[in-house]
């Protein structure tokens, strides 16, 4: 098997080499580095350099996790006085695209099987802004649980802000502003996001709402 495989990879053209070597160091990386970082690294697990995390301690992954290339974690601990206690959970088999951002000062799930496409933001805080003549960012966080179900698929580009929980296998259009709780088996769209279809159990079909 060792042989066959050797022999393929040296029979390959030089873009694949490249390919089949980044992936090879990129799963030792994961192994040796990251699986060290985290609270909970499952076997399986694969993660794309670079990496950006903060605090990954309150960060824990679960089996089979495919992180791409940019992907940038945050698990908040303080905001200028403010104490928080983060918990940042990707559950089995979710897929997570390049350069996603996902920033955590309370709770964030990600449910198992689920799709994160490329760009797309995931948070469970929002800065103050009331006070007048104070810059926003001095300003305190608001935090919520923001929770994705299982068989989830977000589209490319989607802000899912503080407070949003979707049930299962919700899909989320490319580009939408998602907040609030929305069913399961449903097609989230739009700036702000509302639902345009749900799934019906008796005619088994996707109706439009």
């Amino acid at each position: 098997m060792i042989y066959k495989k050797s022999f393929e990879f040296l029979r390959a053209p030089i873009w694949m080499k490249y390919i089949k070597l980044k992936t090879l160091y990129s799963k030792l990386v994961t192994k040796v580095y990251y699986k060290k970082m985290f609270n909970r690294l499952g076997a399986g697990s694969f993660i794309r350099s670079p990496l950006i995390i903060t605090n990954p301690k309150s960060i824990s992954i679960g089996d089979n996790v495919w992180m791409g290339v940019g992907l940038r974690m945050e698990a908040q601990t303080g905001w200028f006085g403010q104490i928080f206690t983060p918990d940042l959970v990707i559950e089995d088999n979710v897929s997570i695209e390049q350069n996603a951002t996902i920033s955590c000062a309370n709770r964030v799930v990600l449910g198992r099987n689920t799709v994160i496409s490329f760009d797309v933001f995931i948070t469970d805080n929002d800065h103050a802004y009331e006070k007048i003549d104070v810059p926003v960012m001095l300003q305190p966080l608001i935090v919520k649980k923001t929770i994705i179900g299982e068989n989830c698929f977000i589209g490319s580009g989607a802000k899912l802000l503080a407070g949003t929980v979707l049930g299962k296998q919700c899909i989320v259009g490319s580009n939408s502003v998602v907040r609030g709780e929305f069913p399961d088996y449903c097609v989230i769209v739009g700036s702000p996001a509302r639902v345009i279809k749900r799934y019906n159990a008796q005619s088994g079909h996707w109706e439009r709402v």
